[in-house]
């Protein structure tokens, strides 16, 4: 098991690579996260949702992502998390009123674990946070409340791009338990930029600590960006929109509670795309070619965050100006003339103006959508695929306008909006841009040509380059002997 000093130290990634590596030498590996918290999440095969980095970790592997791989998802919403168990809703909960759910949880985690397990050669858990996090220990069921519960061992992981990982390594032994101390065999370096030769004395600085051994410093990987992000923390990392000379710029307003934001994903590897993801305080590009309207956990909060930005005078600027907008999901959601909650399913019942670019009313339920889907875009007749994951239906005049047409287990349909004049659309489909022949044509429409990039593809490559990374850098064989209990 690979538990961090901290968030966002790379053990999602690390988890891919060496799923991977292994993979390639003919394991049957299989990733595991007792509990996630994320707003990218990823549709199962057996029709639940799981964090995102797990599914990717499960293409790492070379097999379907499953609900048991991530059996405790925990989605953040308006002063809430809304709590998955094995892909399906059971509730929302706040932050105190969880920590009190965790006990009934741990079975139900067990239970995933051993399913998995029961046909692995190689289980690869993820811990989530630090397991230092002595306050949040009672009835932990994400590090070392798992570890010590399924008997696993564990690897801690530093990230060293950040500073003062020697400390944070140190201080995290520390602050851990005579028998959490024990079930630790060696921490991994991750990030690490330079002449690894100069960590040299730190190793030993740490074993005189600890009695730890470095199993590997694993240096930076610059591919990771090509490759979807589990927590938005990896939107400050994008690049400047600036720094594309030539290119068109999409913009996107960056939501408090955006998800599924690796739909970008495409558009940021296209070399004639600037993005221009926008925080608040600043104003929406008024050169911007589209405005993307991304995914949302709590649309009618993100719509006040939204307005209370300005964001909304922005759009409605860009439109006089005959610009054109895209709605991907809470995105959509936001575009028609209202979004009703009156379970209160988001966030506090009650109901929203929305910016009334298309002529609709959105209704939230009980019912959430969650499926793999396929089809083509009407306008330009190419096909995408991707999946549904929200809650409402959608309803009004311009639905009468489609966007697409999608096939999926549950039938044919149509899905989404277009305006009279096809400048404003959008849809509840997500993934829409990896869809290689509907990105070249819908960027074509927008003035841009772009690369003769096979998107999935790419992603493949980078995970064997992932893997040959990590291979290189960390101890495959000690960490192998670890998880068999030598």
């Amino acid at each position: 098991m690979l538990q961090g000093t901290g968030s966002d130290v790379g053990k999602s990634l690390l988890v891919a690579g060496f799923a991977r590596a292994f993979t390639r030498r003919g394991l049957r590996v299989r990733p595991f996260k007792p509990q996630n918290m994320s707003n990218n999440a990823a549709v199962t095969l057996d029709g639940g949702e799981i964090g995102r980095a797990q599914a990717l970790q499960a293409r790492a592997c070379g097999i379907a992502p499953r609900n048991d791989m991530n059996p405790v998802l925990l989605k953040p919403q308006a002063g809430v998390a809304q709590v998955v168990v094995h892909g399906r809703v059971i509730g929302q909960a706040r932050a105190r009123d969880y920590q009190a759910m965790k006990p009934t949880l741990l079975p139900r985690v067990l239970d995933s674990y051993g399913r998995l397990a029961a046909d692995a050669d190689l289980m690869l858990i993820e811990g989530a946070g630090s397991p230092a996090e002595i306050n949040l220990r009672a009835g932990d069921i994400a590090n070392m409340g798992f570890a010590e519960a399924a008997d696993v061992p564990v690897v801690l992981v530093g990230d060293v791009d950040r500073g003062g990982v020697i400390a944070s390594l140190i201080g995290t032994f520390e602050l851990l338990s005579e028998s959490e101390r024990r079930r630790l065999k060696g921490y991994l370096i991750n990030k690490f930029r330079g002449d690894v030769t100069l960590f040299d004395d730190a190793i030993e600085i740490i074993r005189a600590r600890t009695g730890l051994d470095c199993l590997g410093v694993v240096p930076w990987f610059g591919g990771a960006r090509a490759l979807p992000a589990e927590d938005s923390m990896a939107l400050e990392r994008l690049p400047l929109a600036s720094a594309k000379t030539g290119a068109i710029k999409i913009a996107v307003p960056r939501l408090p509670h955006i998800a599924n934001f690796d739909d970008l994903d495409p558009l940021l590897a296209e070399s004639g795309v600037a993005l221009d993801v926008v925080s608040p305080g600043r104003a929406l590009p008024a050169d911007a070619a589209l405005i993307l309207l991304p995914g949302s956990k709590a649309t009618r909060a993100d719509l006040d965050a939204l307005r209370a930005a300005g964001w909304d005078i922005d759009i409605r600027a860009h439109v006089r100006r005959g610009g054109r907008v895209l709605g991907l999901c809470g995105g959509y959601q936001m575009m028609g003339r209202r979004v009703v909650d009156p379970a209160g399913i988001e966030g506090p019942a009650g109901e929203s103006p929305g910016l009334g670019l298309l002529d609709f009313d959105t209704v939230l339920d009980g019912d959430k959508t969650l499926r793999q889907s396929s089809g083509v875009h009407l306008a330009s007749g190419r096909p995408v695929h991707g999946y549904e994951i929200h809650v409402g239906q959608t309803v009004g005049a311009d639905c009468i306008k489609p966007m697409l047409r999608l096939t999926s287990q549950t039938g044919d349909r149509t899905d989404g909006a277009t305006s009279e004049d096809g400048r404003i659309a959008g849809c509840y489909l997500h993934g829409l841009f990896q869809s290689d022949e509907f990105r070249a044509a819908f960027l074509a429409e927008l003035g841009a040509r772009a690369d003769d990039l096979a998107f999935d593809a790419s992603i493949e490559s980078t995970l064997d380059d992932l893997a040959g990374h990590v291979a290189a850098a960390a101890d495959l064989d000690r960490l192998l002997e670890i998880a068999h209990g030598s």
